[in-house]
């Protein structure tokens, strides 16, 4: 922090909040390395060449630098097939190319960890009839709460599975807006055994965001039909400036694929106009990026801990996701938190985080995103909706060196509120 303006005490809490996230970080490296390899593994055994990099326009008929990322994106992630599209328009968008892809009038979804999070409740039309929902479509949505230390009721959704059949089983693998844990991939393997243990045909999707390469394996490798996720989060690698994926099954993938243009064409089309080599590069960099927005996450963990503050995931704990969650007390503190991030930024570092009202949201949301792409949260960011328990979710980090540079000056806004009488912390 040599080059900032910060409270002196900061040097002092950076270094033992480095010492304190050693043991995480060799880890991360590991898990890092291993997820790297099995991507440049995907690329040649692909045969990604030059070609593949260029331009189509119009129509976009075989295309073969779209369709050969399609087969690196499902080696990768070891799926049988999959569709990754610069067309996909946020990670939402791309879960609701995949729900509508595969269900019908009069299908019933069951979640299988509560309610999801807020965006994706429009698409099943949970609350009212949203124009254009699922359930404008006739199709049912029900859910099973989680336990009440958060975790999912394995055994009420066995019984639930055994009453009636539910053409799908959803999983959401981070947190959202909630204080309970992102679901590790051994978690989500035991609920994939137990929905397929009594319902076969039942089509299991896992809503992926934020939790691409943050372990060494997939929930595709584990047993879930299909999943989806956003790539201005971790499989974009910070490269890909919009767009998303879908993964899973072959016959699945089919029928999604006819929902993202339409029925009868399907994948033929589609040009990249020139987004081919921003999703390849992107792509090659995410297991990189994503561990480097992992070790952001643990180092804030470690110093706002050593501040006396309440985190989750803890530093030593294991992850699931790239998201931690700082609990900041009251309102006045996690704006200011969101200010101290945003004047860390590379971009609008000067901009000034104001809560406001948001499509999709039930509360106003604060927001501190100073990125090269709008909304990427693979990049330094933070975000919350202004309720209690008034805890922030930071997430990203396109390297970690510049990313902590963004959470010390968040701290230090704190530590001066602090000084100066204001509640918000132990200090």
């Amino acid at each position: 922090m040599v080059l900032f303006s910060a409270d002196r005490r900061l040097a002092a809490l950076d270094a033992s909040a480095t010492k304190k996230a050693e043991a995480a970080f060799a880890n991360i490296e590991r898990i890092t390395e291993y997820n790297q390899q099995k991507v440049l593994s995907a690329f040649i055994e692909c045969g990604v060449s030059e070609m593949h990099l260029g331009v189509t326009t119009g129509y976009g008929y075989d295309d073969v630098g779209r369709d050969t990322l399609d087969k690196v994106v499902a080696k990768a992630f070891g799926a049988q097939d999959a569709l990754i599209r610069h067309s996909f328009a946020s990670g939402t968008h791309t879960l609701s190319v995949a729900l509508f892809g595969v269900l019908r009038p009069g299908d019933t979804v069951l979640s299988l960890t509560g309610r999801p999070y807020d965006t994706i409740t429009g698409v099943f039309g949970i609350d009212s009839k949203t124009d254009g929902s699922l359930r404008d479509f006739g199709i049912n949505y029900e859910q099973v709460c989680l336990t009440a230390d958060g975790e999912p009721d394995i055994e009420e959704i066995k019984s639930r599975l055994k009453t009636k059949f539910y053409k799908m089983a959803y999983i959401q693998r981070s947190r959202g807006y909630s204080s309970r844990k992102s679901l590790s991939i051994e978690k989500i393997k035991q609920l994939c055994d137990a929905v397929k243990e009594i319902s076969p045909d039942t089509v299991i999707m896992v809503d992926n965001c934020y939790g691409e390469f943050v372990e060494k394996r997939e929930p595709t490798e584990v047993g879930a039909d299909l999943m989806a996720g956003s790539l201005i989060k971790n499989p974009g690698g910070g490269i890909a400036p919009c767009g998303g994926y879908i993964a899973g099954k072959s016959k699945y993938i089919e029928m999604c694929a006819h929902r993202m243009t339409c029925a009868g064409v399907g994948r033929e089309v589609g040009a990249t106009v020139g987004h081919n080599r921003e999703l390849y590069m992107g792509f090659f960099a995410s297991p990189h990026t994503t561990g480097e927005a992992l070790k952001t996450a643990v180092y804030a963990s470690a110093l706002f801990s050593l501040l006396g503050y309440k985190t989750s995931p803890e530093t030593d704990e294991a992850r699931s996701d790239i998201i931690e969650i700082i609990y900041l007390e009251n309102k006045d503190a996690l704006i200011d938190f969101c200010r101290g991030l945003q004047s860390g930024s590379p971009v609008d570092a000067a901009a000034v985080p104001t809560p406001a009202p948001m499509p999709g949201y039930d509360d106003e949301v604060i927001m501190a995103a100073g990125a090269f792409t709008g909304g990427a949260s693979i990049e330094l960011s933070a975000d919350a909706p202004l309720r209690e328990p008034y805890c922030v979710y930071m997430q990203g980090g396109l390297n970690f060196y510049s990313a902590k540079v963004g959470v010390l000056l968040a701290a230090d806004r704190l530590i001066k509120r602090n000084a100066e009488g204001d509640k918000g912390g132990i200090l």
